[in-house]
């Protein structure tokens, strides 16, 4: 049955990466961010394909998909939905808003207010919605995949910590190779969305292979190895805000993903690293000290990589 899983899995990956061309490494990670049940934070500059990416799979996925433009006057309530009042029942509706899905397509989150950008917190964590005092959940699997420019593009508003916290994996596709670059130029990514074929993965089959996935062995060595990698980073004399318990969570979880995408049912401590980036530096806050002398989080993050010796581990235990 789980190679059934890896098939179906395949699948999807190589449609987007019909799609998206030359980004399989990051079309890997997103895909992994799914299988673990985590949310997706794409950024980067404007038309490298984030937004193109995410149609992709929307349409790989073949779930309720709903996208919302972010900019500075979209409401809480446009998110979260609101209350209207009924004339002929005498009683006040609930209007579901645009998280009411299964994948819910954010583009440029940071062109919104913070107040807006908050509504997203309680979906996000919990798969709830609260308006007016009243609880409901959102439909199961509730994927949110967001794109955004980077700090100091025109219009746009930080992330807070917190919101950050909730994405498992923030990642960048960056700039095309040449021969790359050519192909899309020559395929045009747009057309191949509406004429590349697919066979989509059902709502069903993602929740069985989520389940595949959360039976993916993980030795306590590589448990300690985690833990020991986001310890790490919050003693760094570089950074004044470490990874959370939640970002330790989520980097064993993306383990896991991995390792079921590397075909095996047990994660390696390279697992862990291959991922280690992605779910740690967006939630890093650097010191001053590391601003003024222009220290990114990647080198805080391959120092601790070169300093955390990883365990051996060669299979999975009996």
């Amino acid at each position: 049955m789980k190679e059934q899983y890896y098939e179906q899995v395949n699948e999807v990956l190589a449609y987007v990466n019909q799609i998206v061309v030359g980004k399989e490494q990051v079309v890997k990670k997103v895909m992994a961010a799914i299988l673990a049940g985590g949310h997706i934070l794409l950024e980067d500059i404007p038309g490298v394909g984030k937004t193109t990416m995410a149609v992709a799979f929307s349409n790989a996925l073949s779930l309720c998909s709903k996208r919302l433009q972010f900019t500075p006057d979209v409401m809480p309530s446009d998110v979260l939905g609101f209350s209207l009042y009924n004339k002929k029942t005498g009683e006040f509706e609930y209007q579901p808003g645009a998280v009411a899905c299964n994948l819910f397509l954010g583009d440029e989150i940071n062109r919104t207010s913070p107040k807006t950008q908050s509504a997203l917190l309680e979906v996000m964590e919990e798969g709830n919605v609260t308006v007016d005092g009243v609880t409901r959940k959102v439909p199961d699997p509730f994927i949110v995949i967001a794109t955004e420019n980077p700090a100091g593009s025109v219009g746009t508003q930080m992330l807070p910590e917190s919101q950050l916290d909730r994405f498992m994996i923030c990642t960048s596709m960056g700039y095309p190779e040449l021969e790359d670059e050519i192909a899309i130029v020559k395929g045009k990514q747009e057309d191949r969305l509406h004429t590349t074929e697919v066979h989509p993965m059902s709502r069903e089959q993602l929740l069985a292979c989520r389940e595949a996935v959360a039976e993916i062995y993980v030795s306590d060595e590589v448990y300690r190895y985690i833990c020991e990698l986001c310890q790490k980073t919050r003693n760094h004399p570089m950074v004044e805000l470490g990874v959370s318990p939640r970002g330790s969570v989520a980097l064993a979880s993306v383990a896991r993903a991995i390792a079921f995408l590397n075909g095996r049912d047990y994660v390696l401590p390279e697992d862990v690293q291959e991922v280690f980036y992605d779910v740690a530096a967006h939630r890093l806050l650097l010191s001053s000290k590391a601003r003024a002398s222009k220290t990114k989080a990647e080198d805080v993050l391959n120092e601790i990589i070169h300093d955390v010796k990883g365990p051996r581990v060669n299979g999975r235990a009996k």
